[in-house]
């Protein structure tokens, strides 16, 4: 089983079902039907089991210009304030180019077994 790994503790993994967006695995990509471990910091020495979940959903999505674009919503649900807190972020993290250039997977999970 493969793991999703988080590296804060959204609000929105306390939720039944939860968003994320991730770049496009190079080994093999994210499927619906996936179960996968989440984590928190999973690479940490304090890194924190948070259950099993299940891909229920996924979307490509761009964050350019498009009518596949990432909306503010989408953003918000995320837990964003909007789309240009979410882009900030994501720039930060990951670099200007890697965001403007690739798609993102937009997954919905369900929690299979949550730990609190």
């Amino acid at each position: 089983m493969r793991i999703i790994s988080f590296c804060q503790k959204w609000d929105k993994l306390n939720q039944h079902e939860f968003t994320t967006f991730r770049f496009p695995r190079k080994d093999k990509d994210w499927q619906v039907g996936e179960l996968v471990q989440v984590y928190l910091n999973n690479r940490s020495p304090k890194s924190e089991n948070l259950g099993v979940a299940e891909i229920i959903s996924k979307e490509i999505k761009l964050t350019g210009d498009t009518s596949t674009n990432i909306t503010d919503i989408e953003a918000q649900v995320d837990g964003f304030l909007d789309l240009s807190d979410m882009e900030h972020w994501m720039i930060k993290t990951y670099g200007i180019r890697t965001v403007l250039t690739k798609s993102m997977n937009k997954l919905i999970l369900k929690w299979i077994n949550h730990m609190d």
